[in-house]
């Protein structure tokens, strides 16, 4: 198992920058496969962007592909989602998700991640 901590979330204006980390601890981070999910309240999650155990092959959901950008340090047992050009409809919760995977797999579905973090809030104002 691996455990999963985000951090960097917050409030800010539309069309300004958040970056969200999630610190692994655990099993050999660079074993995982990593994503960032969203969700908010009475929606289902959903899929934000994945990377991965290389860093080498990444995936974006439509809605934030030239806007937000992921990645990792391997060293640091780190995973990064830097967000750029915010919008009010980016406000939700974010959640780091981690899969043991092959090494150029990215995994764009939630069910197919068993490990979580506890979430950041973002909250994009218009």
């Amino acid at each position: 198992q691996v455990q999963l901590v985000e951090s960097g979330g917050g409030l800010v204006q539309g069309g300004g920058s958040l970056r969200l980390s999630c610190a692994a601890s655990g099993r050999t981070f660079s074993s995982y496969a990593m994503g960032w999910f969203r969700q908010t309240p009475g929606k289902e999650r959903e899929f934000v962007a994945a990377i991965s155990r290389s860093g080498g092959t990444t995936d974006y959901a439509d809605s934030v592909k030239g806007r937000f950008t992921i990645s990792r340090d391997n060293a640091k047992n780190t995973m990064y989602l830097q967000m750029n050009s915010l919008k009010p409809e980016d406000t939700a919760v974010y959640y780091c998700a981690a899969q043991i995977a092959s090494w150029l797999v990215t995994k764009a579905r939630d069910w197919e991640y068993d490990n979580w973090g506890q979430g950041t809030q973002v909250t994009v104002s218009s």
